[in-house]
């Protein structure tokens, strides 16, 4: 590869929190007192940012509700998501490699800084990681590339040697606003061809496919 910093989206990119993020939020609609959501809605506002996803599942924009919301999926949140956070197959091998290559690395997310660390060291790879940018470390979450340009500045690393690697059109619209090169992979809710009406360098069935010239 011609890059010399690989950046990945964490969820349903590197991992499947799936049973963790639905049970977090119905906790929270349950909170609320509005009728819960299933699984595969809920999976495809993964990606988003809180604020977006309840506007997407509910409807309801009114700023106060929103934040309750969030409070009371956070609350859920510490109790059960890193416990159930399945890293895919080949995600461990991959971050070793790319290591082991010489390769920096980070993670840009819309998930929380702290939970993703929680996670990586709950598995014993946090140490793989160069740097974690999460929801609390921007004003803007992604597609803004706020995140992913902190990113790249705290590696030193210039835009045509990153990779951003992601699941979502979130992660696709995040890469071109960052104006680095963006690699689909297809383990999330969004598949080939919703990725093709964006600028995609390659679009990856797994993470492994990353080696594969």
């Amino acid at each position: 590869m011609k890059y010399s910093t690989i950046i990945f989206d964490f969820d349903y990119t590197l991992a499947d929190a799936t049973d963790g993020i639905v049970s977090s939020f119905n906790h929270a609609f349950s909170g609320l007192e509005i009728p819960g959501c299933d699984s595969e809605s809920i999976k495809r506002t993964v990606g988003l940012s809180l604020d977006e996803a309840f506007i997407q599942l509910t409807g309801y924009k009114d700023e106060i509700l929103i934040n309750r919301f969030k409070n009371l999926f956070r609350e859920k949140a510490d109790e059960v998501m890193s416990k159930n956070t399945v890293l895919f197959d080949d995600t461990v091998n991959t971050l070793q490699r790319l290591k082991q290559d010489g390769f920096n690395t980070g993670i840009v997310t819309t998930k929380y800084h702290y939970r993703i660390i929680e996670t990586l060291d709950l598995h014993s790879v946090l140490d793989l990681i160069d740097i974690i940018v999460g929801r609390e470390d921007v004003k803007v979450p992604k597609p803004s590339p706020e995140g992913l340009l902190l990113a790249i500045d705290s590696l030193n690393a210039q835009l045509n040697d990153v990779l951003y690697i992601g699941d979502s059109l979130v992660d696709a619209k995040t890469a071109l606003a960052a104006h680095v090169d963006f690699a689909a992979v297809t383990t999330g809710t969004t598949n080939e061809k919703e990725f093709s009406q964006y600028p995609c360098i390659r679009i990856l069935k797994n993470l492994s496919e990353l080696f594969n010239q």
